[in-house]
């Protein structure tokens, strides 16, 4: 007669007393230990000026901000940017909940600190800077004029119907799921109201290129935006589809990033001067040399940087002429070439010279900050508006430098 196996089977209504040190939980060398290292490192005065529970005044203690920023920017590495989710790996993820050391976590909190954090985070990156580099939503929600006119009028309806009922009915838990519902609306009414707003900057932006390309711009549809994120725009992508994105300009050097800022612009073009200024105002002097794409450098920038910033040198290449052009076309490009500024000259014989494209190579490498950043969901952005995105990338930029900064000291000790 055979026997059956023997095995411990699960009892899970059996009380059971756990002791748990959570520092045994992580390795010495595990990745969330060297974001608190990186967080510990950090002046955070802003944030604790922020808390309202002092020492000599009542109220509970609020959880630590050093928590909060660490809790993110782990996510962010992992690729995680919804506050749900993270709240959830804070209740059972080993790593999250080393990181939380008993600080109680919950997706308001941190969904409001994230909201709350843009101008302290960016003060944090351009912090961190200096030692660092020393060291070494769908087309379906796009609405036009007539559409948009049609759900704002919807939604001042809902609005106006739920304050009447919130009015009418003071009932504690109906009350509280109507003051919800009443948020809700108001907030699209809110965003509606931005919808407007930027619908009208679109048909400003359309009826000025129509001056100088009537036929191209009549053969376009009419403008639209987002109702649900209405700063965000229509863009064509590298795989020829247009979806709502956001045109997010990254500064680099020596593997770090030195400036993030989002913009609703579709192309580059012009946006070179913005971004050198905030280097100058990160770092405290322009950077020395520029490597730029063909359509993110204009020519008025390269003379203007000659002007006020002369110990830039530009690294971008010319634009490409046209070659099947007229003889005509020929003679005024060559009389404009012999009458512009000394320095354009000096640029377009710098990015012909073997040199100077040696040089541009190193453009390439910024590609690679791109890269890693969109692995950890750099690519999709989870929130709305131009405020909270910029939040989202500031966070990335802290998230990449940390990483950067330790591989390059892990280098440097194994002597690579």
């Amino acid at each position: 007669m055979s026997q059956g196996p023997r095995v411990l089977r699960p009892e899970r209504d059996q009380l059971r007393w756990d002791m748990v040190d959570l520092d045994s939980q992580l390795p010495p060398e595990h990745q969330a230990r060297l974001v608190w290292s990186y967080v510990s490192g950090m002046e955070l005065r802003a944030f604790y000026a922020r808390i309202r529970a002092r020492d000599d005044a009542a109220g509970r203690p609020a959880s630590d901000p050093a928590v909060l920023l660490a809790v993110w920017l782990y996510a962010t590495l992992e690729g995680i940017g919804v506050a749900r989710a993270i709240a959830r790996l804070c209740e059972y993820h080993s790593a999250y909940r080393w990181l939380c050391g008993g600080v109680p976590v919950n997706h308001d909190l941190l969904s409001s600190f994230r909201r709350e954090s843009g101008a302290v985070l960016d003060g944090l990156l351009t912090q961190s800077l200096t030692g660092l580099i020393a060291e070494g939503a769908g087309r379906g929600s796009l609405a036009q004029d007539e559409r948009l006119t049609r759900i704002e009028a919807r939604v001042a309806e809902h609005v106006a119907r739920l304050r009447r009922e919130l009015a009418a009915d003071p009932a504690g838990a109906e009350r509280r799921r109507q003051e919800r519902a009443l948020r809700a609306a108001e907030e699209q009414e809110v965003r509606l109201r931005r919808a407007r707003a930027k619908l009208g900057e679109l048909e400003a932006e359309k009826h000025e290129r129509a001056k100088s390309h009537a036929k191209a711009e009549a053969a376009k549809s009419a403008p639209a935006v987002s109702t649900s994120d209405p700063e965000a725009r229509s863009m064509k992508m590298a795989d020829n589809a247009t979806r709502l994105a956001w045109n997010v300009q990254v500064a680099t050097a020596q593997g770090f990033v030195v400036t993030i800022e989002p913009t609703d612009r579709r192309n580059d073009s012009g946006l070179a001067s913005a971004l050198v200024a905030q280097i100058e105002r990160r770092c405290g002097a322009p950077p020395e040399r520029l490597l730029a794409d063909t359509t993110a450098m204009t020519q008025d920038e390269i003379v203007d940087f000659a002007e006020h910033c002369p110990g830039l040198t530009v690294y971008s290449p010319p634009p490409k002429d046209h070659a099947a052009v007229s003889a005509e076309t020929l003679r005024k490009r060559q009389w404009k070439l012999e009458r512009q500024p000394g320095v354009l000259r000096e640029w377009r014989e710098r990015m012909a010279s073997e040199a100077g494209r040696l040089v541009y190579r190193r453009r390439k490498l910024t590609e690679h900050v791109h890269a890693k950043m969109k692995n950890r969901g750099f690519a999709r952005m989870l929130v709305h508006g131009i405020a909270k995105v910029r939040v989202v990338c500031l966070l990335h930029a802290l998230a990449h430098n940390l990483v950067h900064a330790h591989h390059m000291r892990t280098a440097i000790a194994q002597g690579r």
